[in-house]
């Protein structure tokens, strides 16, 4: 890979998406590069499905990468010089570097959404899921269900409303050697208590699902944060079960681009980190490390 871009002054970088105005993606960056003693201005911005090549021609040599959300996930995947591994598996970056090669930009996509999922489950040492229901079809359903995977889960549920759209996921666990049911979202009510459940729904679509822990060491991991809790966490964590939000996600993948986009690699530590790691999840309100009943800060 090229070196990457490094004019004179700050460099710039954005999440990307529609809607956007919710993201605190750029609060968790400012917050990494302040400490860090980085020149970085990291900012948000609007751009909907079908926009994204012709916003990328317009920006200048001071980007220096994008973080990516819905619709853009899977968008940007041709328009990429190089992917990770994990994006050729899952078809899905979020996460995008700008490098020069003999003054020409080149792109190389990344995806840290896994990264988030396994990193905060992990902080639980009883976390070996052996099966796993994911809500949902879109593009974090993908890395969700990688990340479940990773995590241990040997067979895994898809339930969403239009089963037509669990193709890409089906294929996905056959090339991990995972089997992958696929149910409607109305047979969840059905399925009874659960042990592990990554709800990748929009904020409010899940709001009236039954959803029940199957014993105090039940995950529920709901990827939407806004507005938190939401009814799921609130009804899980009131029968005892452990709740993580997609803050926790946020933060957890927000370190790997901020790995990504200084240089390092993604899978090697920031120096000093766990400070780092401490104040982005005190910026959007998060404890500093979880209870066993995975609490929030208030």
């Amino acid at each position: 890979m090229s070196e990457p871009v490094s004019p004179a002054g700050r460099r710039r970088l954005a999440v990307l998406g529609s809607p956007i105005g919710h993201s605190r993606s750029p609060l968790l960056h400012t917050t990494a590069y302040t400490l860090l003693g980085l020149p970085f201005d990291y900012s948000r911005a609007e751009v909907r499905s079908g926009e994204l090549a012709s916003w990328l021609v317009s920006l200048d040599d001071s980007w220096l990468g994008l973080s990516l959300t819905m619709p853009l996930k899977r968008e940007v995947v041709p328009l990429l010089d190089t992917t990770s591994s994990l994006v050729d598996d899952l078809g899905v970056a979020n996460t995008v570097l700008f490098t020069a090669d003999n003054g020409t930009r080149r792109l190389h996509g990344f995806n840290t959404d896994v990264d988030g999922i396994v990193r905060t489950v992990s902080t639980l040492d009883s976390a070996r899921p052996s099966s796993a229901a994911i809500l949902g079809g879109g593009a974090t359903a993908a890395s969700a269900l990688y990340a479940a995977h990773a995590l241990g889960a040997g067979e895994i549920t898809v339930y969403l409303r239009d089963p037509a759209r669990a193709t890409g996921l089906s294929a996905l666990g056959d090339r991990l050697g995972v089997p992958v049911r696929v149910r409607r979202l109305d047979e969840l009510d059905a399925a009874g208590p659960l042990s592990f459940v990554i709800s990748t729904l929009p904020g409010g679509v899940a709001d009236g699902l039954d959803l029940r822990p199957l014993d105090a060491g039940s995950i529920l991991f709901d990827v939407a944060y806004d507005p938190w809790p939401s009814p799921i966490a609130e009804g899980w964590g009131s029968a005892g079960g452990v709740v993580f939000s997609g803050l926790d996600m946020l933060v957890e993948q927000a370190i790997s681009q901020v790995r990504i986009f200084t240089g390092g690699k993604q899978d090697e530590p920031l120096h000093g980190e766990a400070g780092i790691r401490a104040a982005m999840r005190s910026a959007v309100g998060l404890a500093p490390a979880h209870s066993p009943a995975g609490g929030e800060a208030s």
